[in-house]
């Protein structure tokens, strides 16, 4: 199986996850708003809503990269000729990959920190944990890299999705 594929398969995977996950949201916030019109607030709900932001989009960031739907500005571009174009690409892709390694770098020790003391989110009858967010952001970050380093291979070497092989 093809690195490319199997990246492919994985983000899309995430993707799906974090679709559905975004869907469970919506009827936990619907949930809510019924209750609170009762008096009965559903405890947690704004922090079970801002951790689960966070990990849908890290959940799907290397969908987004891979499909190349992340937002560029391309307004100079077609100025170039196609082996300029190629280049600027590769070296777009390059800074991205260089970004969410950093990023991942830096999310290492708060992750495994939030995971060894038990970190909680809110206060009294609902307390979400927040390592699993921590977790997601490293998630996505490295499959962000990958990605953004199969594509600045693609536009480098002129590569077929099948040439990258594990």
């Amino acid at each position: 199986m093809s690195l490319i594929r199997l990246s492919d398969r994985l983000t899309k995977l995430l993707m799906i996850l974090a679709a559905t996950w975004a869907f469970v949201l919506c009827f936990i916030a619907l949930a809510d708003i019924i209750f609170r019109a009762i008096n009965l607030p559903l405890h947690g709900t704004k922090e079970i809503v801002a951790n689960s932001v966070v990990m849908i989009v890290f959940l799907q960031v290397g969908f987004a990269i891979r499909s190349r739907s992340m937002l560029g500005a391309d307004f100079l571009i077609h100025l170039f000729g196609p082996r300029t174009r190629r280049l600027l690409a590769a070296a777009g892709f390059l800074l991205g990959a260089a970004f969410f390694i950093i990023l991942f770098k830096g999310a290492i020790d708060p992750a495994l920190r939030s995971f060894a003391n038990g970190e909680f989110d809110g206060e009294g009858a609902m307390r979400v944990p927040v390592w699993p967010t921590r977790f997601t952001i490293l998630l996505g970050s490295a499959f962000a890299v990958i990605n953004y380093l199969l594509l600045a291979a693609i536009e480098l070497f002129g590569l077929d999705a099948e040439e990258l092989t594990l």
